[in-house]
């Protein structure tokens, strides 16, 4: 009989004593910072990326009186792709929006923009090279500008 009472005793202090170690030892276990990165035999699909396109920075300079008023004006010419770009600048507070344009291969082309407030643009350019280009625009208040553009 002896050893069927002491049979519960060691076996509830073999399970504490196993408990014990268990929560010691879980204790000492490291976590990785950094998850290993793992080897995969797929392969990876080419991804296109975009080209950036060019901004022309468009600034035109009085070239009457008229002009003067409204002083140094800087704008832009935004994907100018195939010879057509957008032509955008503000004057006076009025935001002026039009296009710019050239025939494919020609040096000259055109840029019109019109205001918000009604008042419109219309502007000739050469092209000296692909960056930098001069020329002229006439506003419908009379006033004239000097336009240069280069990137």
């Amino acid at each position: 009989m002896k050893i069927l009472s002491r049979a519960p005793f060691s076996f509830l202090g073999n399970f504490a004593a196993v408990a014990v170690c268990s929560a010691m030892v879980s204790g000492c276990y490291m976590v990785p910072i950094q998850h290993a990165q793992v080897a995969s035999n797929q392969a990876y699909a080419p991804v296109a990326v975009m080209a950036v396109r060019p901004i022309f920075t468009a600034r035109l300079y009085p070239t009457n009186d008229i002009a003067a008023t409204a002083g140094r004006i800087t704008g832009s010419i935004s994907n100018p792709e195939r010879g057509q770009g957008e032509f955008a600048f503000v004057m006076g507070g009025e935001n002026f929006v039009g296009e710019a344009t050239r025939a494919p291969n020609a040096s000259k082309g055109t840029a019109n923009a019109a205001g918000n407030r009604g008042a419109y643009a219309k502007c000739t350019y050469t092209m000296s090279n692909a960056t930098l280009g001069t020329g002229g625009c006439v506003f419908s208040s009379g006033a004239t500008f000097d336009l240069h553009i280069s990137q």
